[in-house]
């Protein structure tokens, strides 16, 4: 069920339900996400994460942001992993109400409008986004704390560009001084609850004025947002 009036933001595009494999949307519109796979490829293509929580109210709001792992549960459900330092107050915040937004913000540009024909067009800006609402459990294990540590610097050191003659970088490379470093930081699990996701990526614009914008992307060489445009506008530009 999609508790939309507990949600703490207003006006938005698209409602999502991101359980168990499902996007159930509340309202159907032509910037939400196709599938699951969309929210999940945002956040690998994009693993940094505003980890947002608390009041102002109340003297407690925090946010923080912090790499981040996408994953299935063992029961089907969709969850964030990361960590924070022990220096970080906010894992004790949330420890005590353990609810929170996870923002992610992927491929993204200004759209000019020098790029088109139509020079009555207004200049505007695409992307892709998702606001997860999720319900946060930490883990301290030693094991655990090093096994997500592994998993997490093996995934960005895959994606990180090198020369061919350097060596991906990994944990053991810090001997001894991994031991203290990892006493450090307390690792989370963030069950996803809700999404909001909004995929702007030209869907309304006229066909001439989207051929256009999709030129200019690519002249400008945002590769990432190109693609993302133009799976999402199947057929046109």
């Amino acid at each position: 069920m999609i508790r939309i009036a507990k949600l703490p933001f207003a006006a938005v595009n698209s409602i999502a339900h991101f359980s168990k494999g499902l996007i159930m949307n509340a309202r159907v519109d032509r910037f939400a996400p196709r599938s699951d796979a969309d929210l999940l490829r945002l956040v690998q293509q994009q693993p940094l994460a505003w980890v947002v929580s608390g009041s102002v109210a109340e003297d407690n709001f925090r946010s923080t942001l912090l790499p981040i792992l996408a994953r299935t549960d063992a029961q089907g459900q969709q969850v964030l992993e990361g960590h924070f330092a022990r220096s970080n107050d906010q894992y004790k915040l949330l420890m005590q109400n353990p609810k929170a937004v996870m923002l992610v913000l992927g491929a993204n540009g200004y759209i000019s409008p020098s790029w088109m024909q139509d020079k009555t067009q207004a200049p505007t800006w695409n992307y892709a986004s998702a606001q997860f609402f999720v319900d946060v459990e930490f883990f301290e294990q030693p094991a655990a704390i090093e096994a997500h540590l592994r998993e997490l610097v093996n995934t960005m050191e895959q994606k990180t560009p090198r020369s061919a003659a350097a060596a991906a970088w990994k944990v053991d490379d810090m001997g001894a001084r991994y031991g203290s470093l990892a006493q450090r930081v307390i690792g989370f699990r963030a069950k996803v609850r809700n999404v909001r996701a909004r995929f702007k990526l030209g869907q309304d614009e006229r066909d001439d004025v989207f051929a256009d914008i999709m030129t200019g992307v690519s002249e400008a060489g945002r590769t990432e947002l190109h693609t993302w445009m133009r799976e999402f506008n199947p057929g046109r530009g």
